[in-house]
């Protein structure tokens, strides 16, 4: 047996902090190799991020305040799981919320974990086509305004710098290598830049 298939166990548990999203947790673990360690981690509940895709080639991009980094900044539409959510169903709920449309396509491209080094977290990756208007409504921490910029552009940024958000990087990387097998071949030329 390898180190890599030896068991984990967890010797101790407590609960440090719990908040409207997520807890803070501590466990006091010994590793496949024998080490004991104390680790905090962080147990969310999942979220679900989305790429909307108009029908002209443009992508729904949020300019959205996060008071964490200081300031806005670019991202996609996304948001946590409600408890016992459906991720599919919370990227319906959340793209309509945050940029006023809803999809009648919703295809799931990836998954991702932002902060395995101290979270559980696990964000789902969805491109959102054939929008329609729905009705925007806002949570009272959400400052944002929804541009709708060409997916051109929107790869500009990335090379800028522009757009450091890693759900947001992750999605666009995803579509930009393959991912979105149902999208209409010429979205998919855009997307790489060829049409």
């Amino acid at each position: 047996m390898n180190r890599e298939d030896r068991p984990v166990t967890v010797t101790s548990h407590e609960e440090i902090y719990r908040c409207r999203v997520f807890r803070l947790e501590r466990e006091q673990v010994v590793l496949g190799n024998g080490t004991e360690v104390s680790l905090d981690i962080i147990r969310h509940p999942g979220a679900s991020a989305i790429l909307p895709l108009t029908s002209d080639g443009r992508l729904l991009m949020l300019r959205q305040y996060r008071h964490a980094v200081g300031g806005f900044i670019w991202e996609i539409p996304a948001g946590t799981l409600n408890p016992g959510e459906d991720p599919l169903a919370c990227a319906h709920r959340e793209l309509a919320e945050e940029t006023g449309f809803s999809a009648r396509s919703m295809e799931k491209i990836g998954e991702i974990t932002p902060l395995p080094g101290y979270s559980d977290e696990r964000i789902h990756l969805y491109v959102a086509a054939d929008l329609t208007p729905a009705e925007q409504r806002l949570d009272e921490d959400e400052w944002l305004h929804v541009e709708a910029l060409p997916i051109g552009r929107v790869m500009e940024m990335v090379r800028e710098g522009a757009i450091q958000d890693g759900k947001t990087l992750c999605s666009l990387l995803f579509l930009e290598h393959g991912a979105g097998r149902n999208l209409h071949p010429a979205a998919v030329k855009r997307i790489r830049g060829e049409g």
